[in-house]
């Protein structure tokens, strides 16, 4: 009879999925983020056929250009070409949002299941272990990982993960206790299911609607924080192009290259918005009652 159960419920649930997948698409503001983050995908897959110019290449012929026909946005200080070094630089942003953001969703997932299945005293010293590590914002975590495991870009993906998974553990938290009280969690235990069966097919798929918004969201929030770190000297090692880098050495040229750090500024704005904007499509479209709950 197993077979049989499941054979008829995976038909039941493929158009639930399809019309849920078509209402989604149906956002406007869904479409427009996509299209935004879709052309920032491929300037960062594509990027070594996109860049105009080596972002590595220094010129001391071409120091301080303007824009021009050949320059697009002018040449940094070095003589290298700053469009080519945003684009690169765009793709270390997400490859290191992507990843970091990852990292967080399996540590902070598998502690918040942990704590909000099993409960008791485990959730008690996994709860008083999140209220001590979120008492600091994510950004001041990331600085205190990275002076211990020093400079680097795997380095620095781990850090941010680790900072941003004790936000992504108390919210799986609160969606494990919830799930945890249903009548079918009852019903596996009832059937004599153990509790890694019940984690992975009852309490893991009815977390994953927060756990994919609240992820969204994240993945502005990494490329902040990376930004921040690298603006600040202690993310990506030169010469590797970084969007923080760039508006920190724009900072100190504003006068002279004013497009400098405002083009890198945009860049960085447009990523964030844009990761954000989807997010609060997805939580609208997904499930209206995380309205306010998942900033």
């Amino acid at each position: 009879m197993k077979p049989a159960t499941r054979s008829t419920a995976r038909p039941q649930n493929a158009p639930r999925r399809a019309a849920r997948l078509r209402t989604i698409l149906r956002n406007p503001r869904i479409l427009v983020c996509l299209a935004v983050l879709a052309f920032f995908l491929i300037c960062a897959v594509f990027a070594s056929w996109i860049a105009p110019y080596d972002p590595l290449e220094v010129n001391l012929r071409l120091i301080h250009k303007p824009p021009s026909l050949e320059h697009l946005l002018g040449t940094d200080i070095s003589g290298r070409d700053i469009l080519s070094r945003l684009i690169w630089g765009s793709r270390l942003s997400l490859l290191v949002a992507v990843f970091s953001v990852a990292i967080g969703v399996v540590v902070g997932g598998v502690i918040g299941v942990i704590a909000g299945y099993f409960g008791g005293r485990i959730d008690a010293v996994i709860s008083r272990f999140l209220d001590i590590m979120l008492t600091l914002p994510s950004f001041i975590l990331a600085i205190a990982l990275m002076a211990m495991f020093g400079r680097g870009l795997l380095n620095l993906t781990v850090a941010i993960g680790l900072a941003m998974s004790f936000s992504m553990a108390r919210l799986i938290r609160g969606a494990a206790l919830g799930v945890k009280q249903n009548q079918f969690v009852e019903a596996a235990r009832s059937f004599g299911y153990g509790d890694g069966r019940i984690i992975l097919r009852h309490i893991v798929p009815h977390t994953l609607t927060p756990l994919v918004v609240y992820a969204t969201f994240s993945l502005g929030t990494a490329i902040l924080i990376e930004a921040g770190l690298s603006f600040l000297g202690i993310g990506i090692p030169p010469p590797a192009p970084s969007l923080g880098q760039m508006v920190a050495a724009g900072g100190v040229v504003i006068r002279e290259l004013p497009w400098y750090s405002i083009s890198s500024g945009l860049f960085i704005v447009v990523l964030i918005l844009g990761f954000n904007m989807l997010g609060d499509g997805l939580r609208d479209q997904l499930d209206p009652r995380l309205k306010g709950e998942v900033r």
